[in-house]
C-alpha cells in the first residue's frame, strides 16, 4: 500500500488550474477504508488545516476529539451502526431526486461497509465547539431592537434557536472543510456525517466529551480502499440565481 502523501495533479489540458480546483473536483467520500494506522503527524496536519479555516468573531473555541485507540473504536462502533440504521430506515431509504438508482446502491453499498467495519476504522475526528454566553447589556439591546425594527426584533425572538445554531455551526465547519480538502490533498480517505447526533449524549460519555459541549460531526480518517475520482454534482447553470432569484 502507497501510504505517501500526494498532490491531486491539474486537469489534464489545463496547466495554468490551480491543483486546490482539482482537489475540490475529486474529493468524493471515501468510506472503504483500509485498517492500517495513519501517522499521528499526518492526522495533526488535518487538524491544522482545520484551525486555520474562519472563525465566528475570531473566538477560536473548536477543539478536535481524534480517536486512534482500537478498543475506543470498537466500543463506538455499536453506537455507530445504531445511528447508521436509523438513517437507512428513513431519510437514506429512498434515492435522492434525480439521483440514478444504481448510483444510490452503490452509495448505501458504502455506507453499509463502512458501518459493518467501523471498528477497523483507523482515525475518527469530532469536531467540538462550546459557543460563549453573550455579553449584551440593555443599551446594547435598545440600540438591536432600534437597527432592526419591530417586526425584525421579533422575527429575531422566533428564529433565535436556528440562529445561534447556524452562528455555531459557522465557527466549526469552514474549518472541517478544510480538513477535508487537506485529506484529500494528502491522499487520504475522508467523510463527513452528523449522523452521531442522534445518539449524541451517549458518543459523548463515551468519549469523555463534557456535557456543554457540541459535537458538529463525525469524520472517519484512513487510506482508501477505492480510488479517488470526479465528483457528480448539478451543473452551475442550475444552481446560480445572478442579482435575484
Amino acid at each position: 500500500m502507497n501510504t505517501q502523501a500526494t498532490l491531486p495533479e491539474a486537469p489534464a489540458g489545463d496547466a495554468t488550474e490551480p491543483a486546490l480546483f482539482a482537489t475540490m473536483s475529486t474529493m468524493r467520500a471515501m468510506r472503504r477504508l483500509q485498517p492500517d494506522p495513519v501517522p499521528d503527524e499526518l492526522l495533526d496536519r488535518l487538524i491544522q488545516a482545520a484551525v486555520w479555516g474562519p472563525s465566528g468573531g475570531n473566538m477560536q473555541r473548536y477543539e478536535y476529539v481524534v480517536v486512534t485507540d482500537p478498543e475506543v473504536m470498537a466500543e463506538l462502533a455499536p453506537l455507530w451502526k445504531r445511528c447508521v440504521d436509523a438513517y437507512l430506515a428513513t431519510t437514506g431509504k429512498y434515492a435522492p431526486a434525480g439521483m440514478d438508482e444504481a448510483a444510490y446502491g452503490r452509495m448505501v453499498a458504502a455506507i453499509e461497509y463502512q458501518r459493518d467495519h467501523f471498528a477497523e476504522t483507523p482515525a475518527l475526528i469530532i469536531p467540538c465547539y462550546r459557543f460563549p454566553e453573550p455579553r449584551i447589556e440593555e443599551e446594547g439591546l435598545q440600540r438591536y431592537a432600534e437597527a432592526l425594527g419591530a417586526e425584525g426584533t421579533a422575527r429575531m425572538g422566533r428564529i433565535q434557536e436556528r440562529f445561534s445554531a447556524l452562528a455555531e455551526g459557522s465557527c466549526v465547519y469552514p474549518g472541517v472543510q478544510n480538513l477535508l480538502l487537506a485529506a484529500r490533498a494528502l491522499g487520504l480517505a475522508a467523510n463527513i456525517t452528523i449522523w452521531h447526533l442522534m445518539l449524541e449524549d451517549e458518543w459523548k460519555a463515551a468519549l469523555g466529551i463534557p456535557e456543554d459541549m457540541n459535537t458538529f460531526a463525525a469524520i472517519p480518517v484512513g487510506w482508501p480502499r477505492g480510488k479517488f475520482g470526479p465528483v457528480s454534482r448539478r451543473p452551475v447553470a442550475e444552481v446560480v440565481h445572478r442579482n435575484r432569484w
